[in-house]
């Protein structure tokens, strides 16, 4: 709250401590005979914040053992005595009987003197150093609290804070292990007497939840006028008022603020984007369930476990219907499904707030924008007086909670892809920092990820965490951002690393962060190739150790020769990465990545058409005027000034898309390639798989250069800019395998790990695999991590770490 908005005043409950120790019903004790075995184990993984010790305690109890059950700084600790055979039956069963959010990395047991424990007791968590433990990350609101939620009968009816050992806030309200209360967001609200009886009960599923709480010991909730002014007016229907009316309201969820309004009224959908500065970049969609999505966009069965996993990402689907301004040009839309109490209150009132659960599964008409609340690109707004700061402008009411966000985290946003894993856009609330398992144990390592779509990540023993995404550093916030996330996570996790990772750019902020890091720890800092990072991070979720060829396609990264990289083939083995091949390189700079028609005229006057530039800028582009200023690119090529040659592929699609009208400007990132591909998928859809133009009319190799003018030559004159754009997408995949099968006939190697930001692209990813497959390549692509700069860190880090053992860092 700020100061001229302070919170309602409500009485309190008298706080009333929670006692950490249970004991089980007297009936099922079965106290241990002074001969009976006594073992302690330690179990590491996502073990706490998930309900780990009552599953222990109410498999113990079942099976009538004696001893207890802890959180420590290296997990859980449980000391058992009691017969043998039911103590081995415990172990059996224990994987069996944990809940469904932990996971269970390591189990050690070693014999323990015997305590002469009459019953089996939870006890209060320890900290001690050697933290190997993890935190779970925030879910959404599970059936049972939701259903609290709507019941008149619950003391926690309407309240929107509610959560259990199933659901709510955990990474996002943690500023330290082991994890409890006093060391979340929620210590200042001490639990009233029935919370505190609930959190005591092993039955109870909010036994020892953290992030408990309820109206009478919980933290407040309340909307805001525009300007920060209290409105004495129930919340969700105050801001579902608003929204129904075109506004635009500014509410807190769990890792950050949402900006929300109606996706079926233009106006304040064009208001939305007036206001935040985002012309044509796509909204994400929020409906109250699958019936009711099924009208907007095709949810498969693959889709449908996506959106109500209990992470609850965005997932992008094939559009069913047309929105108006909500994703200009494209065949996707991205929706998602509440994933907050305060979401489902809101949906609840604008569905007339109906009695019962039914409404939650039946089809309704509501569909919202819930778009990220981060204008200009910075990070999410996080606090609530920064939230009425830096929204003031954008935002008609703010719907506020007292629960302090400790560390933002943004929505993940997820691809589905057909026979294979969905792509990963961006990894966050829901998925981190859930631990990457790595195939060999190593040294802590920390890596600070490229300049777009910046994410972080530490390693520690056979993990690797992967922050959630950071954004571009194009901006002080977010420079603040990224170092608040290493200071979170290296806290988190008790983590010093011994060599921190970087990429090879020296003017990136990661790069420049990195090495004063690295000053101030007193350790080295270490850059790893761009387009080795990529193929390292496939390698390092994959557990791929041996020998493997690369193709990493992306917009840009600055290569091992200073050059501008971004089409590779290279063969990497760990620490190892040699370049095989490359794309032919074409004129293109920063300013080419922005304005795709740069690259169309660069094309044309590398293949020595510069005298079709005109015709076709007439044809393709008329409204734009263009002709002016290409000749004067023309003349700044034919003098090679300011125009740095690249092989990138982000490039090569920019081209494609120049040369069939698509797209000459990009008002968003790679705007160009992904109208691009929506216009080969409306293709399909109507007219089947493209076929790809035979490989004399697509590429030239020479000596591992991918020459690709032929095919992009061959969309000058396309008619049907659609199924040019299908040829372009069948004719690129079969042309790479074709390139990739040479070298692997040269080499022997015929693994293939392909990664880098185009790799987000669907119907590509699709025919790389069918064309792989044919030429008897195995084909490795990134399922735990973004492919592109968003999983770029787990590559340093695996690459830094391979370095170490090899003895080559810094």
């Amino acid at each position: 709250m700020t100061e001229n908005s302070p919170p309602p005043e409500r009485p309190r409950a008298a706080a009333v401590k929670a006692q950490p120790e249970r004991t089980a019903p007297s009936s099922v004790l079965c106290p241990p005979s002074s001969e009976s075995p006594s073992f302690e184990f330690l179990i590491s993984g996502l073990v706490q914040g998930v309900g780990f010790r009552p599953a222990v305690w109410r498999l113990a109890t079942d099976l009538r053992l004696a001893g207890w059950v802890r959180n420590t700084a290296q997990g859980v600790e449980i000391h058992l005595e009691g017969d043998a055979a039911r103590q081995a039956d415990f172990l059996a069963r224990l994987t069996e009987a944990m809940p469904s959010l932990a996971r269970i990395e390591q189990i050690r047991r070693t014999p323990a003197a015997r305590e002469g424990c009459m019953d089996f007791r939870i006890r209060e968590s320890t900290a001690t150093a050697g933290l190997t433990t993890a935190i779970g990350p925030d879910l959404a609101l599970c059936p049972d609290c939701l259903a609290e939620l709507f019941d008149p009968q619950s003391r926690r009816y309407r309240y929107p804070l509610l959560a259990c050992t199933r659901c709510g806030p955990r990474y996002s309200v943690t500023r330290h292990l082991p994890y409890q209360r006093a060391a979340t967001s929620l210590a200042p609200y001490p639990l009233c007497a029935d919370c505190a009886a609930e959190y005591a009960n092993p039955a109870d599923r909010r036994f020892h939840a953290e992030a408990a709480a309820c109206p009478v010991c919980g933290p407040a909730h309340y909307l805001l006028g525009a300007k920060g002014q209290p409105l004495a007016e129930d919340p969700a229907a105050g801001a579902w008022r608003r929204v129904q009316a075109g506004g635009i309201v500014a509410i807190k969820g769990l890792g950050g603020f949402h900006l929300v309004c109606d996706a079926q009224n233009p106006a304040a959908i064009e208001r939305l984007r007036q206001r935040k500065n985002r012309d044509a970049k796509p909204f994400a969609l929020m409906a109250t369930n699958l019936s009711s999505l099924a009208t907007w966009v095709d949810v498969n069965a693959t889709a449908a476990r996506l959106l109500t996993h209990e992470a609850r990402p965005i997932v992008l689907l094939p559009a069913k219907a047309g929105l108006s301004g909500v994703a200009p040009d494209l065949e996707r839309l991205g929706v998602m499904l509440p994933a907050t109490a305060m979401q489902w209150l809101l949906l609840h009132t604008a569905a007339g707030c109906p009695q019962g659960m039914d409404w939650t599964t039946t089809a309704q008409a509501t569909l919202l924008v819930m778009t990220s609340a981060n204008p200009g690109g910075e990070p999410l707004a996080r606090d609530n007086a920064e939230a009425l700061t830096r929204l003031a402008d954008i935002a008609d009411a703010f719907w506020l909670h007292e629960r302090d966000i400790v560390t933002r985290c943004d929505d993940s946003l997820l691809l589905p892809t057909q026979n294979a894993a969905p792509i990963f856009i961006r990894r966050a609330r829901g998925y981190t920092p859930v631990a990457i398992p790595l195939v060999d144990d190593g040294p802590p390592v920390l890596a600070l990820g490229a300049y777009l779509k910046n994410a972080l990540c530490l390693t520690r023993g056979r993990e690797a965490f992967l922050s959630q995404h950071i954004g571009s550093l194009q901006n002080a916030a977010s420079l603040i951002f990224l170092e608040e996330t290493v200071e979170h996570l290296m806290r988190t996790l008790a983590v010093k690393p011994v060599v921190i990772a970087h990429d090879l750019h020296p003017d990136y902020p990661s790069t420049q962060l990195a090495q004063t890091l690295a000053a101030r720890l007193s350790v080295p800092a270490t850059g790893i190739a761009h387009h080795h990072a990529h193929i390292a991070a496939v390698c390092a979720e994959r557990h791929l150790h041996e020998p493997v060829l690369g193709l990493a396609l992306d917009g840009v990264g600055l290569g091992t020769d200073g050059a501008l990289w971004g089409g590779e083939l290279l063969r990497v083995e760990q620490a190892d990465c040699r370049r095989l091949g490359h794309l032919l390189p074409l004129p293109g700079g920063d300013k080419a990545a922005l304005e795709p028609w740069r690259m169309g005229v660069a094309l044309l006057h590398q293949a020595g058409a510069a005298a079709r530039v005109e015709d076709w800028l007439e044809r393709r582009f008329p409204a734009l005027a263009l002709n002016a200023a290409a000749q004067m690119l023309v003349a700044l090529l034919e003098k090679k000034l300011n125009c740095p040659p690249t092989t990138s592929m982000g490039r090569v699609f920019d081209a494609a898309a120049a040369l069939l009208g698509v797209c000459a400007v990009n008002q968003y990132e790679a705007q160009a390639a992904t109208q691009l591909e929506s216009l080969a998928l409306r293709h399909a859809a109507t007219h089947g798989d493209s076929e790809a133009l035979p490989l004399a009319r697509t590429c030239v190799l020479n000596a591992g250069v991918l020459d690709l003018s032929p095919l992009l030559l061959s969309l000058l004159t396309e008619a049907d800019t659609a199924r040019g754009a299908a040829c372009f997408h069948a004719s690129l995949a079969r042309a790479l395998v074709h390139w990739v099968a040479a070298v692997a006939e040269k080499t022997g190697i015929r693994a293939l790990v392909a990664a880098g930001g185009c790799l987000q692209n669907a119907l590509l990813v699709q025919q790389l695999m069918k064309a792989c497959a044919a030429a008897h390549l195995t084909l490795y692509l990134p399922h735990a991590a973004p492919p592109g700069d968003g999983g770029l860190a787990l590559g340093q880090a695996w690459a830094a770490r391979a370095k170490i053992l090899a003895g080559m860092t810094n």
